[in-house]
């Protein structure tokens, strides 16, 4: 079967990735063209990744005869690249969160929608074998009802100047912490209620930076289950904590990252499993999507769930400026 063209839109570390996942599958999909906002940096990537440079998002769209457009840009500079897209006919891979604003991402959703192309957000957690493996066990009835989701983004570094300023990335609850609320909304479905708290506790001597690097969320459902979220850009300098613990009512998980865990059968006599898988997420919502394309279904993660959590990460954001919980 012949690979689906893929363009990259942008041209840094997480397009890097995007690109290493075309690579590895070359008879899923091939890397034709990337497009930057600087020419010199486009022309790097391509040397480094393959596929023409291009300095014009409209030329690329227009000449490299696209299957898939992977949006690889930081919040702040989506525009109106779907809507550019879907008038093409244009599938496509959108990096997370999908917008800042929630009226920005339902636009995007009604483009992606009404051109009727396949979309995949890259919420890439889904992907995780260890999650997998809990969703197959919680769609065959084995863990029972889960009542108790909580989890945690801990990292502590400076990242990318843009990053740092929340009027750019939404701060860390909206740009990372989202990774958690996506698995949360995946896991239990759609809260009722959010109350949280956010803050600019431990970098409040880094010039231009007013990012939150300290959160924490509550989800409340109304046949009572709940979920406890936090996130900090203050823990341990190299490394990523995204941990996650699920309470159901036959098996409880504890999940190191989302291709990580031990579930523990409660029912009866207690019976551990060991998840340790070492998935390639982005190769895996990659293949998805191809799937999705080659078979008319959706992908895992299309735009509407992209936007749904991202509604809910700006509701949790709305909670903490005013103090208040909020209905969703």
């Amino acid at each position: 079967m012949t690979p689906l063209r893929v363009g990259i839109l942008g041209a840094g570390g997480i397009a890097a990735r995007h690109a290493a996942a075309i690579a590895a599958h070359p008879e899923a999909a091939t890397l034709v063209a990337c497009c930057g906002r600087d020419p010199d940096k486009a022309a790097v990537f391509a040397a480094a990744h393959g596929g023409r440079a291009y300095a014009d998002r409209e030329r690329m769209l227009d000449e490299a005869e696209l299957d898939i457009l992977i949006v690889a840009l930081p919040p702040f500079a989506h525009s109106d690249e779907v809507e550019s897209a879907a008038r093409r006919g244009i599938h496509l891979l959108l990096e997370k969160p999908i917008a800042l604003d929630g009226g920005h991402a339902d636009r995007m959703v009604a483009a992606a929608e009404a051109a009727g192309i396949t979309t995949q957000v890259g919420f890439m957690g889904r992907f995780g074998a260890a999650v997998e493996r809990w969703a197959e066990l919680a769609a065959a009835g084995e863990t029972g009802r889960p009542g108790l989701y909580s989890a945690r983004f801990h990292c502590n570094a400076l990242h990318a100047p843009w990053w740092r300023e929340k009027a750019k990335s939404g701060g860390q609850m909206v740009e990372q912490l989202i990774h958690m609320i996506d698995l949360a909304r995946y896991l239990l479905g759609d809260p009722a209620t959010v109350y949280a708290r956010t803050a600019t506790f431990f970098h409040r001597g880094v010039e231009r930076y007013d990012s939150d690097d300290l959160s924490a969320m509550l989800l409340g459902y109304d046949d009572g289950r709940v979920a406890l979220l936090n996130a900090t850009n203050g823990a341990v300098p190299g490394r990523w904590e995204k941990e996650i613990h699920l309470v159901a009512e036959r098996m409880t998980g504890h999940f190191t990252d989302w291709n990580t865990a031990t579930l523990t059968r409660t029912e009866g006599e207690p019976a551990a499993e060991r998840i340790a898988g070492d998935r390639d997420v982005f190769a895996a919502q990659l293949l998805d999507l191809v799937d999705a394309i080659r078979s008319g279904c959706p992908a895992r993660t299309p735009i509407r769930d992209g936007a749904r959590s991202l509604h809910l990460a700006l509701a949790a954001l709305r909670s903490a400026e005013e103090r208040r919980e909020v209905r969703f």
